[in-house]
């Protein structure tokens, strides 16, 4: 099973995210439409929708890529990848004047290296057995 070796890796690397956005989208419906929580994150949320994903499976398959070359853990491959959203994630909410809260800069110091363990553990438990079951590991 050496076909679409890389197309598996795209795919593989989707799956966490797409289902994290899901649960997360589901739940800011259900507080917005019927709680009344009235923060306008409707203009915001077609970054981590369409992008986040995509740069998942691109990341793996990037991961893939690099393997026979450059021999590093998949965890620390995926907790790389903060470095390349944050600074989009910033720049977006610069285009479309989003203001962001006065409390995240205030939880940055904690925020930044828990979102980097978290990442680090996605990468290494959930999309390394996603690739491990798609033959790629």
């Amino acid at each position: 099973m050496d076909r679409h070796k890389y197309l598996r890796a795209y795919m593989a690397g989707i799956v966490v995210p797409t289902i994290v956005l899901v649960i997360g989208v589901t739940a800011f419906c259900i507080a917005r439409y019927a709680y009344d929580f009235s923060v306008p994150l409707e203009r915001i949320m077609i970054f981590p929708m369409a992008v986040v994903p995509n740069l998942w499976g691109l990341w793996n398959v990037l991961f893939v890529a690099m393997r026979p070359r450059w021999q590093h853990s998949i965890g620390l491959h995926g907790a790389l990848l903060p470095f390349l959203l944050a600074p989009l994630g910033i720049v977006l909410t610069h285009l479309l004047d989003f203001s962001i809260p006065g409390f995240a800069t205030r939880i940055f110091p904690i925020a930044a290296p828990l979102s980097l363990i978290v990442y680090y553990l996605a990468w290494k438990y959930l999309v390394g057995s996603l690739n491990r079951i798609v033959n790629l590991a």
